[in-house]
């Protein structure tokens, strides 16, 4: 804390460098600008400058908030890519399996599946130069296929059943990143949307799914946020206008240096009537609470799960004159009954990340009543007078425990060992033909595909080969949840990421409640709005 008022000054003296922030500018930047001099004038060792500059720009936002933070410019593009929603490449999911780079699937639409590219291919070569066996890493990968847009890269694929290689040529696009993981239909009546980010295309995505569901008869919808880190505020509001009527206060902004500015519905949605339930956890932030949190408020749904993160802080980004940018923090989200999303981080940064662990140890991802909220917290909703809760996070109305009743040593470890992954990607090497040829759907498959004859003892045999002893007793107790995550997987390399979810889903109890929720009559005596 000592250092705070010389690096504050540093702080003001970048901004200060800034012509379009001359408004900024003290005595004590020009200060610490005569300091800088000094420094490199008299001190008696050699002395990095920017290393310096970036050393005081990352202590001095240690001091301020957890979500402030400086990007080094090399960063920021990759750092904005999950959210940009693309980025130029050959477009094809993949995995690194006994140092050999297997494509799990090609990404729909992109270049490599229009020159041919199948799930199951190995890229062995890339530009004639042998990749396979040289201890190959993701970003080794990502430094050979990426590239910019138009330029050409040329590949030698092993295909099964071809004995030599086959060359490709493949010229490099701008490749999407989907945001939405999931869409189906959960029962006749009932969708269900899986998002994992607010990025810039995933309203267009979400609308995509909800026609494609609401085609399909679909009269409900569960929409899916755990785990959903939160990204751009106005994908948020473009999300809870598509569920809530016109004219409704969404989320508001309020800072010390940054008045308030509020946020509100202002199109027709794609699903304004109909039975809603939001699902969260204890990693849903962000963007992720804003949806949610207008949600309850308005009763316009049910929220099931656990807790979810409470990062209700706005950050800004600002360029320094390097490439490099500060996303600062300059406002806090309030939900429309007032409720402040930010959780307390007065106890410091490393108390502040360490709240899942203390959560975990204090009983509340296991138990409701280890939950305790002050009076001066409670707030109510804002048609049906409900009591919902603020301090920090969206307290869901259903609380559902984490399920720790399958987990088991031996399952902690196969998946820590990427053996799940790496199983699957054999077993569809020597069979993807056969099942392509059996199985027409993922519902076909989920009903008909015997996992435990095809795939157990094989995976158990795996993963004694792979150093892991499969002790009766934690096998027996995992045995479930090893049988779905094996036929997920599989189901995913044949149909995409979708279909992991369909199959995922059957041990998921936040997403049955909230299927048992739709089918009964709890939003009447809620008074939920939904007609």
């Amino acid at each position: 804390m000592k250092y705070l008022p010389i690096l504050s000054l540093f702080i003001i003296s970048i901004l200060n460098s800034n012509s379009a922030n001359a408004q900024y500018g003290t005595d004590g930047g020009r200060k610490f600008d005569a300091l800088l001099q000094y420094i490199n004038y008299a001190y008696v060792d050699t002395t990095d400058e920017n290393k310096l500059v970036e050393d005081a720009i990352v202590n001095v936002l240690k001091e301020l908030d957890p979500h402030s933070v400086y990007i080094p410019s090399e960063e920021l593009k990759k750092m904005n890519e999950p959210l940009v929603g693309n980025f130029e490449g050959i477009g094809i999911q993949f995995n690194i399996l006994k140092d050999t780079l297997i494509v799990v699937s090609p990404i729909a639409g992109g270049p490599s599946e229009k020159v041919g590219i199948i799930a199951g291919d190995k890229i062995i070569t890339v530009d004639g130069i042998g990749i396979a066996g040289i201890g190959l890493k993701n970003s080794d990968v990502q430094d050979k296929l990426r590239g910019k847009k138009g330029t050409k890269v040329n590949v030698g694929i092993q295909r099964r059943m071809n004995k030599e290689l086959l060359d490709f040529t493949i010229t490099r696009d701008e490749i999407p990143i989907f945001s939405v993981d999931a869409s189906y239909m959960a029962t006749p009546e009932i969708g269900y949307i899986k998002i994992n980010r607010f990025a810039k295309n995933t309203d267009e995505e979400f609308k995509e799914g909800l026609k494609k569901l609401q085609a399909q008869k679909m009269k409900h919808l569960i929409i899916d946020l755990s785990g959903n880190g939160g990204g751009y505020l106005k994908t948020a509001i473009q999300l809870a206008d598509e569920v809530l009527d016109d004219k409704k206060l969404i989320v508001f902004t309020e800072g010390s240096k940054s008045p308030k500015q509020e946020y509100y519905t202002s199109t027709t949605g794609g699903f304004e009537k109909g039975k809603l339930v939001i699902l969260i956890d204890e990693g849903s932030a962000s963007a992720s609470e804003i949806v949610t949190g207008a949600v309850q408020d308005y009763d316009r749904g049910l929220v099931i799960g656990r807790r979810s993160f409470g990062k209700g802080l706005v950050q800004k980004p600002f360029s320094l004159t390097d490439g490099s940018a500060v996303r600062l923090t300059v406002a806090r989200y309030f939900t429309p009954s007032g409720r402040c999303i930010q959780r307390s981080y007065e106890d410091g940064k490393d108390e502040y990340y360490n709240e899942l662990a203390r959560r975990y140890e204090h009983g509340e991802l296991m138990n409701e009543d280890s939950i305790s909220f002050p009076d001066s917290l409670k707030y109510q909703t804002i048609n049906s007078k409900r009591t919902v809760y603020g301090g920090g996070g969206i307290m869901p109305d259903i609380f559902i425990p984490i399920d720790t009743s399958m987990y088991s040593d031996f399952f902690g470890k196969v998946n820590r060992k990427g053996l799940f992954n790496e199983f699957t990607l054999l077993y569809m090497d020597n069979n993807r033909t056969r099942l392509e040829e059996k199985f027409k759907s993922v519902e076909d498959f989920s009903s008909n595909f015997n996992t435990e004859e095809e795939l157990f003892n094989d995976f158990i045999v795996y993963a004694e080969k792979n150093e892991v002893e499969p002790k009766e007793d934690q096998v027996n107790t995992s045995k479930t949840l090893i049988l779905t995550r094996l036929k997920g997987l599989v189901a995913r390399n044949l149909w995409g990421t979708s279909a992991y979810y369909q199959i995922a889903n059957s041990l998921n109890n936040s997403y049955l409640k909230a299927i048992e929720e739709i089918n009964s009559d709890s939003f009447k005596k809620e008074k939920l709005v939904y007609n």
